[in-house]
């Protein structure tokens, strides 16, 4: 079964950037996948240091990002770019971890600019040979689309709806077995 995870890159109770990746997480179980969501305002992820191996929850959260077929990665947007939380976590992050990985971005800012935070993810993470899908989901002023940890915006709905189905039909035709050739006489 494909796997899609999603991984929250905000700390704040009652996070809009988590609450946006739970519709995109839904919309992938719908369309088939197995799904999980890591959120980092509830691990040990200690600051990545280069010289000391697994830290905290490192070891398991690499491990789930290696396993999983699709990821999906959302940050809120901090002085124009992604937050330190989500950095921390993917400097954990290598090459082994997203190979062959479906990844979809989603990027929501408490304003209105979200392009260089998208940019940023999508240059980091193809840095680790992750392929980013073309749909992401940017949302301008998250404040004004969530009720009470409610989606109330259709617009920004359904784009995240596709997102988490474009991330599932990715990650499955990324991961399926290779077609079996006949011999040529």
């Amino acid at each position: 079964m494909t796997k899609v995870i999603a991984v929250c890159g905000s700390r704040r109770d009652g996070s809009h950037t988590l609450n946006a990746l739970r519709v995109v997480l839904e919309a992938a179980r719908e369309a088939g996948a197995e799904t999980e969501m890591i959120d980092l305002g509830e691990v040990d992820l200690p600051l990545f240091h280069p010289d000391k191996d697994e830290q905290g929850d490192s070891a398991r959260l690499t491990r789930t990002v290696r396993e999983a077929d699709g990821v999906v990665l959302g940050s809120p947007v901090y002085h124009g770019s992604y937050s330190s939380t989500f950095r921390n976590f993917h400097d954990y992050c290598n090459f082994d971890d997203y190979e062959d990985t479906a990844v979809g971005l989603v990027a929501v800012a408490g304003g209105g600019s979200y392009g260089a935070t998208l940019e940023h993810m999508r240059s980091t993470v193809r840095g680790v040979h992750g392929y980013v899908v073309p749909q992401q989901v940017g949302i301008r002023k998250g404040y004004e689309k969530f009720e009470s940890g409610e989606l109330v915006d259709e617009d920004i709905e359904e784009r995240l709806v596709s997102l988490g189905k474009a991330v599932f039909e990715h990650a499955a035709k990324l991961n399926c077995e290779p077609p079996v050739l006949a011999e040529s006489d």
